[in-house]
């Protein structure tokens, strides 16, 4: 008997075209398993196609939609043969949105996915891994503290397009604290009756994870004329959980926020790991409420010692835990959004604040310095193989590397392993449920 829930062996992809009179230009293929990125191999004469939205073990009619002498993307336009783990997506928008990646198998499986993804991706990268790598999880739902969409032409609130850059409009997200999605449905009904030149092109909503405190940020072109302050009040009075709203102008990857106008507090209090963190606007926070206490436990249980260096600190997420045992932490950040908030969260601690980048701070360590332990939390680039070489020389005896990105992870465990790093433990903490991405915390200690 087929499980409730689960599509029938012909079942369409969702969101895909399935016209018969397009069948002649369709190959089948046998999908064989996940990869990095959110698609499933399979292979057509010999050559790597990537398909999203499949399941291992399934067969699949796809359309080639780019080939390129390595490989080929694909989408799958019908389900021939599904498999036992396919479900129906808690999500009416999954496959057109393109937020998550795996809402069409049940939790336990995604979770084997990363599992493996992960493994394959270090292995391949030269990295030989523990024989058992440890899974952090929780929750798989309301997770997210914050989200960032998009208004489309017509002045409705969504996300962009998993195939595009078009805003896919919601009225739910099933991975969002619920507090986010009421206050964008609120923002959506306020703007709708504010002419198009005035509204603001982009709403970013972040939560504390009790959903008690929200701070918001339009983002709005310089000359689009956005008025915040009567924009903020009227959310407001229909969320009065809000705290905080900032207009900015960009705010694309590498381009940080310029502030416009601010109305309210200036920052939000985050309860996390045993203490309030202040979190600024534009400054970067975990993004899962579940497992925020969880990933803190698993970088600095059972470390202590005279000093600790936190790089790439943020607004101090390790580094305040890490003064309860250490008798000093040196927390070192350059963003501007975070700096603020990591100095005022070290404040009455044995923790100080450095404002520099990661690299200018080794690069200024004298020969012989050296902490008892280095907890490190790069950005998806890794650490690069400068910051790597600078570590390799200081050879602290301890070396947390919190990752978010498994490519450049096993790139950088590469040259550490090189330069005298064993690895102890592999955590992996699966901080956003039903996407591809994943968190992964490893232990290395001089051999």
């Amino acid at each position: 008997m087929k499980p409730p829930n689960r599509p029938s062996a012909k079942a369409k992809a969702k969101g895909q075209h399935d016209s018969a009179a397009d069948a002649p230009s369709l190959e089948c293929v046998e999908i064989d398993k996940p990869v990095y990125g959110g698609a499933f191999l399979a292979r057509a004469e010999g050559k790597a196609v990537f398909v999203p939205l499949t399941l291992p073990g399934e067969q699949a009619r796809i359309r080639i939609t780019q080939s390129k002498s390595g490989y080929s993307t694909a989408e799958a336009v019908e389900i021939v043969r599904a498999a036992p783990e396919r479900i129906k997506p808690a999500c009416p928008y999954f496959g057109a949105c393109g937020g998550c990646n795996y809402q069409h198998t049940d939790y336990r499986t995604q979770l084997g996915f990363k599992e493996a993804v992960l493994r394959e991706t270090l292995e391949r990268g030269g990295v030989s891994v523990p024989g058992k790598i440890v899974v952090l999880h929780s929750n798989p739902w309301a997770y997210r503290n914050r989200i960032r969409l998009a208004f489309d032409a017509a002045g409705n609130l969504g996300y962009r397009g998993r195939r595009s850059h078009d805003v896919i409009p919601i009225a739910q997200c099933p991975i969002a604290a619920p507090l986010l999605m009421a206050a964008a449905q609120a923002a959506t009904d306020i703007l709708s009756r504010v002419p198009p030149n005035l509204r603001p092109a982009e709403i970013l909503l972040f939560c504390d994870p009790s959903e008690s405190a929200l701070m918001v940020t339009f983002f709005a072109a310089e000359t689009a004329g956005v008025r915040l302050e009567p924009l903020a009040q009227a959310l407001f009075e229909r969320i009065p959980a809000l705290k905080s709203a900032e207009l900015a102008a960009d705010g694309r990857p590498g381009h940080p926020a310029r502030n416009l106008a601010k109305w309210g507090g200036a920052s939000l209090s985050y309860p996390a790991a045993g203490f309030d963190y202040r979190v600024d606007h534009g400054a970067f926070f975990q993004v899962n409420r579940w497992l925020v206490d969880g990933l803190v436990e698993c970088v600095t249980a059972g470390q202590s010692g005279a000093l600790a260096w936190d790089l790439f600190a943020g607004v101090g997420l390790f580094g305040r835990k890490l003064t309860e045992s250490f008798a000093k932490v040196v927390a070192v950040e350059s963003a501007p959004p975070a700096v603020n908030a990591l100095q005022a969260n070290l404040i009455g601690t044995t923790g100080i604040a450095v404002r520099t980048g990661t690299f200018d701070f080794l690069r200024g360590i004298k020969p012989g310095e050296r902490p008892d332990l280095i907890v490190a939390d790069p950005p998806r680039t890794g650490l690069g193989a400068e910051i790597a070489t600078l570590l390799a020389a200081i050879a602290a005896p301890a070396l947390v590397y919190v990752s978010c990105d498994p490519a450049t992870l096993a790139r950088d465990l590469r040259a550490l392993i090189a330069s005298g790093y064993a690895i102890g433990t592999v955590t992996l903490a699966d901080l956003f449920p039903q996407t591809f991405h994943l968190e992964t915390v490893v232990h290395l200690r001089r051999v």
